[in-house]
């Protein structure tokens, strides 16, 4: 175990101790009964609108299938976590014991989501994340009732690594806040490097959340590199960006990185983003029929284009719904359910994926460009890449 999941483990045994005395079986059985499925995501702050798009994409498929699945119909219980570790134990407890969850859907924070993992392991509640990329919950902390649609915090930046590797860059650093997906996408991103030849000399970190950047940017020039990637998302995102084209590094030191350095932050970057490339299992300008028919639809639900955490919801439901029409909603068929699940071959927007021994996609990642404020697929970056799933012991 990774002393990051070690820990956030830990904070969390104790919350869900007191939960396990009491909270027992809550699945209730019946063609007639509601299937309640507990959507555990950030509805308030930083986040917000990432709960917000995740949450409008599964109702989407859900109301594709008439509101129902394995025959049941679905009552959706939603709780904002507010984005806080601390709080989780408490909030997925009251799912489960007070809401009655017979599902688990969250979440987006990293930490938070420990608390989700450690519950559906111990009670065997199935449960899904659509968002949070710790790489534990696909490798050491992996469990048959644990799926995830979204990505490992490797996988991106693997794709990036490679991809940069093979336009002749031999040396490049990497520039990220001091904590777990910060360091997770470092990994990646120097494995896709060595993959393809290169190497990452120059780790540069501070401590989260902070944004004081220039005295990062000032080494740069002395590094001895090439290139630079970086992870950052959000507001972090957004000045890194700035900072480092007002810095004059952007034509000496090409920029690049995960693609959450430019996911929704574009608009806010502006002209400092226009020719990085990053790489994500999603873009804009994916023409295949899957992809144009759900953008139409969330667009006309939402009143705003989709981006990858509407698709990572969606594919929730889609996940979710391959399970419980196996079973024919029969929530006590826990082992079909689970390997219904994990058999699944998802037609996502993304592009068709299966699921890794550890339950996490299987997919393409693309290489992007940001260009007039898209970020324009322009390649695949590694095509079909799981997540190494080191320390999963399912099979």
């Amino acid at each position: 175990m990774t002393d990051t999941a070690a820990l956030l483990t830990r904070r969390t045994l104790a919350g869900l101790a007191a939960a396990a005395a009491f909270a027992g079986t809550v699945r209730a059985q019946g063609k007639g009964t509601p299937l309640r499925v507990g959507l555990m995501l950030p509805y308030s702050g930083t986040f917000a609108q990432l709960g917000e798009n995740i949450t409008t994409a599964f109702e989407l498929h859900l109301a594709e299938r008439g509101g129902q699945l394995g025959g049941r119909p679905v009552t959706i219980i939603k709780l904002d976590d507010q984005s806080d570790p601390a709080a989780a134990p408490q909030n997925v407890n009251r799912l489960l014991a007070r809401d009655k969850a017979d599902v688990l859907v969250g979440t987006v924070h990293s930490g938070v989501v420990m608390a989700l993992v450690q519950a559906a392991r111990e009670k065997g509640v199935p449960l899904i994340i659509p968002n949070a990329g710790n790489v534990a919950a696909a490798r050491e902390l992996c469990s048959e009732s644990v799926f995830r649609t979204s990505f490992s915090n490797w996988q991106p930046a693997y794709g990036m690594g490679l991809a940069l590797a093979k336009t002749g860059v031999k040396k490049a650093a990497w520039i990220t806040w001091d904590y777990a997906a910060g360091k997770e996408s470092g990994e990646g991103f120097r494995d896709g490097l060595k993959a393809g030849g290169a190497e990452l000399t120059q780790l540069l970190t501070l401590p989260f959340p902070e944004t004081n950047f220039q005295p990062l940017l000032a080494q740069v020039p002395g590094l001895g590199v090439q290139a630079v990637g970086a992870f950052f998302a959000g507001g972090g995102a957004v000045q890194f960006v700035r900072d480092y084209a007002a810095a004059g590094l952007r034509d000496k030191f090409p920029l690049c990185g995960s693609g959450f350095l430019t996911e929704g932050t574009l608009a806010a970057q502006g002209a400092a983003a226009e020719g990085i490339r990053t790489a994500l299992h999603y873009a804009d300008g994916l023409d295949n029929p899957r992809n144009i028919a759900f953008r139409k639809a969330f667009r006309e639900k939402a009143g705003r284009d989709a981006d990858v955490y509407a698709v990572q919801g969606y594919d929730a439901a889609q996940l979710l719904a391959v399970g419980v029409d196996a079973v024919k909603g029969d929530m006590d068929a826990d082992k079909q359910l689970f390997a219904a699940m994990r058999a699944a071959r998802i037609d996502s927007p993304r592009g068709a994926f299966t699921l890794s021994a550890g339950h996490n996609p299987i997919q393409n990642i693309y290489l992007r460009e940001a260009k007039s404020g898209e970020n324009r697929m322009i390649g695949i970056a590694a095509e079909a890449l799981a997540d190494p799933g080191t320390g999963c012991k399912l099979t």
